[in-house]
């Protein structure tokens, strides 16, 4: 069997659909997915081959050319209510892919795609439940950036999430948002039953994915020390985050070398700076500002006065 999807695999790779001007873009979708479909098989029996083995010809050579594939497909076309089936294949394909290389911020966007869509959105507690609730999973898994933190916080709002059997989601989602600290262990007290009878944390790649959510949980700890401290001991910190020194200091040095936070460790004295020091022309400027702010409060409070002593003398004169 491998070598028969490898077999037709290649024939099928063969078929440039995209430049057949003839063929019907539906029938070119489809030969486009069945293309990535088989990719992905391909690259999953060469994974497991290479995990067997040893070796390191892995499949990721395939995953690539499932990716570019993917690219081809024209999203406009299946987004179109009479196409919903082939824009469900094609964003199952895409989870699988992002799952392969752990990119969870990509399995959440593709998952959000099927959410959202009018046919599954019928279905509140099958399909639309299903969606949203990895959705949230894969959301808090991804790293902390830009514009996982707006997703997030948009999910947070959307009323879909606050309905009744949701609200363990919606706490879960809550707590990533709410800058206060968490307990690793209140974590796994109260949601931890939830989350393994899920497909996310159970299976082969559930402890992987269960160290990854304590790891984000630890990294947005961090993040809310540094916009409450400008300086901590090491200790302290430590103490707050439930990690030894070595830890502490590989996820915190980690966030600062991918820009999430500003920090400064100094061994000797065994102290944390989350304030950058800043330059006399820095706080010039800063002066200048604030001098501003309080000039034009002093004269929008001026001009207020006069108007108030011109209507009295108004008021005056006509008595």
């Amino acid at each position: 069997p491998a070598e028969s999807l490898q077999t037709a695999s290649d024939l099928l790779q063969e078929l440039q659909v995209e430049t057949y001007s003839s063929m019907e873009l539906q029938e070119k979708i489809e030969i486009l997915l069945e293309q990535m479909r088989l990719l992905m098989l391909v690259a999953r029996i060469k994974d497991e081959q290479a995990a067997t083995t040893g070796g390191l010809a892995d499949g990721e050579a395939d995953w690539v050319k499932m990716r570019v594939g993917g690219r081809k497909v024209n999203e406009a076309f299946i987004n179109k209510p009479e196409n919903k089936d082939l824009k469900i294949k094609f964003h199952e394909l895409l989870i699988q892919h992002s799952l392969r290389h752990s990119s969870y911020l990509d399995v959440a966007k593709s998952y959000y795609k099927i959410w959202e869509m009018p046919s599954v959105q019928e279905d509140q507690e099958g399909a639309a439940r299903v969606a949203l609730e990895h959705i949230v999973y894969y959301l808090i898994l991804a790293p902390y950036d830009n514009e996982q933190s707006d997703m997030i916080n948009r999910l947070y709002l959307d009323p879909a999430l606050s309905k009744p059997r949701r609200e363990a989601h919606y706490n879960l989602v809550k707590r990533f948002v709410t800058k206060e600290l968490m307990r690793w262990s209140g974590i796994q007290e109260f949601f931890g039953p939830i989350l393994a009878n899920t497909d996310v944390f159970s299976g082969p790649t559930g402890e992987k994915r269960l160290k990854d959510l304590h790891t984000r949980v630890t990294e947005h700890n961090i993040r809310v020390i540094a916009e409450y401290y400008s300086r901590i001991s090491l200790k302290r910190l430590t103490d707050l985050l439930v990690l030894d020194t070595d830890q502490t200091e590989e996820i915190l040095s980690r966030l600062v070398v991918s820009g999430m936070v500003w920090a400064r460790i100094d061994r000797p004295a065994g102290v944390v700076n989350f304030r950058q020091k800043r330059g006399a022309e820095d706080v010039m400027n800063d002066w200048s500002s604030d001098m501003s702010k309080m000039l034009g409060l002093v004269e929008k409070a001026w001009m207020g006065m006069n108007a108030e002593v011109a209507a009295r003398s108004a008021v005056g004169s006509k008595s």
